[in-house]
Order: structure tokens, then C-alpha cells, then sequence
């Protein structure tokens, strides 16, 4: 199959269940609009709010979750979607979905969840590729990919102020001594991204894969500051000015990695990165029965990490797992418990939001879970969002990722459907 035969949802608009938030709902608008109902130029869509009734929202299987909005490829004129991430608007308010594409990075103004507007799209630095990742910092976008020589795109996300009609923007900087890289982290207390998986300009790893560590603090001029490259490659990362128990790191500047190559380690790595020219290992370990340490995020109390293996489903047999790690000494930390999800679907990308975690879980759609009985070695799944209508089988397809951080709690989570060359990706038959 080739890579850019992709079917059904690239991103959907979500929004939790409840009585203030359907009260004005004329009881008529049971159904959205098909994606011909756009006007203004093509860039907006029409919908209406498909509430979640008897397990079902539109054909997709739900619990405690409206769908507001879908939009599939056509919309933006592409053939493949990945990341996701969103930005508000400091000034107006106004909330944005940014897009990952095979061929660049969408902008949608969400204000309206119901009236979605595609501004634009800022085109790949280099060549197409299934993997981008976006994040921000200070109104500016930071987009890597794993196009060969796309280096650090960086974007002002205000110039998106006052457009109405789609346009086809160009970075306002980009840092190209980085070449291509797989994922970027940013800690937005101290400005600095941290650029993983990363290959320079002939496609050699660069910090030995582990991370290239980017001063942001005048977006327009990133600099490349130092790395950390003692665990060889690094997935994915999320990094902290440390406020959790351990009292010998507080205020500390701490990387919490996911480092794997798919065959020979599987390791959770702490690192104290707060000298950029001297980071220290402080932890690196692997845990039962690993494939692909492939996600980590931390609870807002630092307290533990959620760590997800993205193919020990496949290669074990497991039903979707998430690692838990009491983090009391970081040190050493201790895998507290693992938690067993309701399928076998592979977990990709997941994150925090005070006491709930949002799992973009591919076939199984997005799964919401309770966090507040950690202590107790408990998660408890208190909804869901399945954009895959097939099944729930462990395969890669459906949801790629999750943003849950609007205000307004819409969630946007994007959904690149199918895709079977993921599996010689991996390695996989």
C-alpha cells in the first residue's frame, strides 16, 4: 500500500458531556454537515454538535464525549496527517489548531468549534514525510520533521491575526545546524527546546540520537547550545524546572526520555540539564518485557511518570499498557504499577492535564483516564473518543494524537487512519 493512501479523519473536535455545555442545544442538531458545506472560500466548514448518545456520536463509539467538528484530508488538501498541538491567542483569545502534514503544517482557527477555519498552511522546509512535530513558545510555532535537512522551522503564530482566507505562509526563521529530527520537547519556564532523534545534513545521528539542547528565548533566534548525548537515541522527551519530591533536584532543570531503538534497550532516562554544557545522567533503566519506549509525560505534581511502550503490544501480546513510575527518588525510581487498558490497541502519544490523561491510543481512538487514585496503583478510564470505526485491533492506524490544553476544553485530536508501511518502519512483519 503506498504511504499516502490515507482514508477518514485527519482532526476531530471534541468536547466533554455535560448539562451547561448542551443546554442551548436545539435537539434537531443531531447530525454534522458533510464537509460540502463549506463557504468562505472553501476554508470553513459548518457543523453541529453530534452529542454522544447510547455509546455512539455519528457512527463513532464514545463515552462522555460530543463531537463538535471533523475534517478530513480534503479539507486541507493533503494526503497524510500527524502531530498535533494548539496555541491561544494571548490578545484575542481565539484558539488554534496546529496540523501536522506530510507536506507542511496546517492552521485552523477554532474559536468557533463549530465553524472551523483553515488560515493556511506553511509548507515543509525540505521534502514531504509521514513525522513532523510542533510545539510553542511565546506565540511561535517550533516544527521539526524528519525530512532530510528541514532543520527547526520557526513561526509567528501572530501573523495568523486577521487572516480570513487561506494562505500559504513561509517560516519567519529556521535553524538549519540541525538536519532532520523526530521529535521537539520545550520547556516554556526556561525557553529551551530540546530537538531528539536527531541527523545532520548526511543523515548521521546527531548527540548520538539523545538530545540537541536550543536556546528559544528570542524565538526568531534559536541557538544551538549544547546536548545531551549519553543514552543513545532519544524518541521522545518532556522536560521540567523540577517541583516534585525529591527535594535534592528542586529547581533543578530535568529531561524525563523515552530512549529506544526498537531492538537492543528500552530505558525511561532522567537527565539534570540545567548546565547546557554539562548534563548529568541521573537515571537510566528498562522495565518487564519492553519493545519501544516511545512516550513519557509527567503528573502536574512531578509525583509520577506515565511512560508508553509503543509495540509491546505486538510483540507481547499486551493489552494497551502504561507504565507508571513513582518518581519520590529520582535516583531510583520504582515502576509503581502497569495498568492494562479495556484493548490491544497500541498507545502512541499521551498527556496530563491535572488529574485526567488523555491517550491518543490509534484504533482505540482517544481514551481518558482518572489519575487521582495513583497512590492507590489505580487509573480508571472515565471516557473515550474512537475515530477508527473499523476496530480496536493492535495495528498502527487512527488516532495520532491528542491536544487537550484549550480553555475552552475542546480537544483536538488528530487521526491519520492507516498507514501498513508503519509496520517495515518498525521493523514489523
Amino acid at each position: 500500500m503506498s504511504k499516502y493512501f490515507i482514508l477518514g479523519l485527519t482532526l476531530a473536535l471534541t468536547f466533554a458531556c455535560a448539562k451547561d455545555n448542551k443546554q442551548d442545544e436545539d435537539p434537531s442538531d443531531n447530525n454534522t454537515s458533510t464537509i460540502d458545506g463549506t463557504d468562505d472560500g472553501n476554508n470553513t466548514a459548518s457543523f453541529s454538535i453530534v452529542t454522544c448518545t447510547d455509546g455512539q456520536a455519528d457512527d463513532f463509539a464514545c463515552l462522555g464525549y460530543d463531537l463538535h467538528a471533523f475534517l478530513p484530508l480534503s479539507f486541507f488538501d493533503s494526503s497524510f496527517g500527524n502531530d498535533v498541538w494548539g496555541w491561544t491567542d494571548p490578545e484575542t483569545e481565539k484558539e488554534y489548531v496546529l496540523l501536522g502534514l506530510s507536506e507542511g503544517t496546517a492552521f485552523v482557527d477554532i474559536t468557533d468549534p463549530l465553524r472551523p477555519v483553515l488560515l493556511g498552511k506553511l509548507p515543509t522546509a525540505t521534502d514531504d514525510s509521514v513525522w513532523r512535530d510542533i510545539k510553542v513558545f511565546q506565540n511561535h510555532a517550533f516544527i521539526v520533521s524528519e525530512a532530510a535537512s528541514h532543520g527547526v522551522q520557526v513561526f509567528d503564530l501572530t501573523r495568523l491575526r486577521g487572516v480570513s482566507s487561506p494562505q500559504q505562509f513561509q517560516s519567519d526563521a529556521r535553524l538549519t545546524s540541525i538536519g532532520s529530527a523526530h521529535n521537539i520537547v520545550i520547556n516554556t519556564q526556561s525557553g529551551y527546546a530540546y530537538v531528539v532523534g536527531a541527523r545532520d545534513a548526511e543523515g548521521v545521528l546527531m548527540a548520538n540520537g539523545g538530545a540537541l539542547i536550543v536556546d528559544i528565548n528570542v524565538p526568531k533566534q534559536p541557538q544551538l547550545v549544547g546536548q545531551y548525548s549519553f543514552s543513545q537515541y532519544i524518541h521522545d522527551a518532556q522536560a521540567v524546572l523540577y517541583q516534585g519530591p525529591d527535594a535534592d533536584y528542586t529547581g533543578r532543570e530535568i529531561l524525563f526520555a523515552s530512549s529506544s531503538d526498537g531492538s537492543s534497550y528500552s530505558n525511561l532516562v532522567i537527565a539534570d540539564v540545567t548546565d547546557k554544557s554539562e548534563p548529568v545522567l541521573i537515571y537510566q533503566e528498562t522495565y518487564p518485557f519492553p519493545a519501544y519506549t516511545h512516550q513519557n509525560w509527567l503528573t502536574e505534581d512531578h509525583r509520577y511518570a506515565l511512560v508508553g511502550d509503543e509495540v509491546d503490544e505486538l510483540t507481547h501480546g499486551y493489552p494497551t499498557r502504561t507504565l507508571v513510575f513513582d518518581l519520590t527518588d529520582l535516583d531510583a525510581p520504582i515502576l509503581a504499577f502497569e495498568h492494562l487498558g479495556t484493548t490491544s490497541a497500541i498507545d502512541h502519544n499521551g498527556y496530563v492535564k491535572g488529574d485526567t490523561f488523555y491517550l491518543a491510543n490509534y484504533t482505540a481512538g482517544m481514551r481518558v483516564y482518572d489519575l487521582s487514585d495513583l497512590d492507590e496503583n489505580r487509573i480508571t478510564e472515565i471516557g473515550f473518543f474512537d475515530t477508527y470505526r473499523e476496530n480496536n485491533i493492535t495495528t498502527f492506524a487512527g488516532v495520532w494524537s491528542v491536544y487537550p490544553y484549550f480553555e475552552s476544553n475542546i480537544i483536538a485530536i488528530s487521526d491519520f487512519h492507516h498507514f501498513s508501511d508503519m509496520d517495515s518502519a518498525f521493523g514489523l512483519q
